[in-house]
């Protein structure tokens, strides 16, 4: 009904542990029927504060979160992003993401 009524659909989520594409692949599967681009997480306002900002960050993500920001230069990081991701919690990485 709400996508016939006269109003935007959002799904919105604090998950920073999967990619759009998954939470669109779980959703479906229990019987929603969106589309990715009415999906909204906290790595998307991450993504889009980045490129707001136009800086390179070094991703603490989970792996699976990854391709959301696909296209994102993260050479020479100059900003962290730091999500869900206990197995980049490590001295190395952290150090890095001091420096």
């Amino acid at each position: 009904r709400l996508h016939g009524a006269p109003v935007t659909i959002q799904f919105v989520t604090n998950t920073t542990k999967e990619c759009k594409r998954d939470l669109l692949e779980r959703l479906t599967k229990l019987g929603f029927d969106i589309a990715e681009n009415e999906i909204f997480t906290s790595l998307t306002a991450a993504r889009n504060l980045l490129e707001q900002k136009e800086v390179r960050p070094l991703l603490l993500v989970d792996d699976k979160a990854l391709s959301d920001f696909t296209g994102i230069a993260t050479d020479d990081p100059n900003a962290v992003v730091v999500g869900l991701a206990p197995e980049h919690f490590h001295y190395e990485m952290m150090n890095k993401a001091f420096r």
